[in-house]
């Protein structure tokens, strides 16, 4: 999973939007949109689907499958009252479309868009009421529009599938060393759960710098950020910038020492399947009952999830 990497770009993305009413109507203008919602009736919290996808944008590498798999897939719920949360699903998520088994990664390629909308349905329990989705390659594009970000990491790395050549310690990094950090896994002894820890550190780095003094009041570089986000998102025929800024309010609700993170609950990690290969089994009665506590805003703030039971 590439926990949050899209969050982050939809951070800059509103920052733009927020820097005025000019900005605004480009945004608004600028949206490209595309059908994603289902007929499911709305519930007691405002849910959005977050993803993250190769698709067109030239950066697969070889420790990827080629294509449009959305290998970050994230919900974020804003209750009506209590705390925001995000909660990433792990990309080999085993699911059933009719009588075929699949990884949810594959869902949108084979099934289309509405498909991977009802199956987070399925599993959440709950409606989605708008979807953000970016290519992975706009993540080098709003990087380098702000100057590089600080990323640490303590080991040495030399991983030839994800690019990412890195010696123990900070650094600041170009977009793409960060979109490399974000993607490697192989030589992480946690796998793709490290992976998912250094993808939530992107975020905090790009979220931390495109909401500086320095970045906000530069219209250059907001101009720039924004430009680069735009041109790699797509979302839900019925988002606009209140959506979007909506999106961000609950984003740093979850994010916060008062908001909920973490990833679904599963039941085995190392799931096999003849023909789909290793999938993660979802533990589906308790991924229903945690969402409709997120949804009515009852669940305690902390870190939820299998892989925080893994420590």
């Amino acid at each position: 999973m590439r926990n949050g990497l899209i969050a982050a770009l939809v951070i800059v993305l509103v920052a733009a939007l927020c820097a005025g009413f000019g900005i605004w109507n480009w945004v608004s203008g600028s949206l490209r949109k595309e059908d994603w919602l289902t007929g499911k009736a709305a519930g007691p919290a405002t849910t959005w689907l977050i993803l993250g996808s190769d698709e067109r944008d030239g950066t697969t590498g070889s420790d990827d499958t080629p294509g449009d798999r959305t290998d970050t897939i994230l919900i974020l719920t804003k209750p009506k009252h209590g705390p925001s949360s995000l909660i990433s699903v792990p990309r080999d998520s085993l699911v059933q479309v009719d009588d075929a088994l699949l990884k949810i990664n594959a869902v949108m390629q084979i099934y289309g868009r509405q498909e991977l909308a009802t199956q987070i349905e399925d599993i959440t329990g709950q409606k989605i009421d708008h979807v953000a989705k970016i290519t992975f390659g706009g993540l080098t594009g709003v990087v380098d529009a702000l100057g590089g970000i600080e990323l640490c990491y303590d080991q040495d790395v030399d991983d030839e599938l994800s690019d990412l050549h890195w010696k123990a310690g900070c650094h600041v990094v170009d977009g793409h060393t960060a979109l490399a950090f974000s993607r490697m896994r192989y030589s992480d002894p946690k796998g793709d759960f490290g992976r998912a820890e250094r993808q939530r550190q992107v975020i905090g780095a790009i979220a931390k710098k495109a909401a500086s003094p320095a970045t906000l009041m530069n219209f250059g570089t907001v101009r720039k950020v924004g430009d680069a986000v735009l041109q790699a998102i797509t979302v839900d025929e019925r988002t606009n910038p209140k959506t979007l800024l909506d999106m961000l309010l609950a984003f740093r609700g979850a994010s916060g020492s008062n908001g909920i993170t973490g990833s679904l609950y599963w039941s085995d990690p190392n799931y096999y399947v003849d023909g789909v290969g290793s999938c993660v089994l979802l533990d589906n009665p308790r991924n229903l009952e945690l969402f409709t506590q997120l949804a009515d805003g009852t669940h305690d703030p902390g870190v939820v999830g299998s892989a925080a039971e893994l420590g």
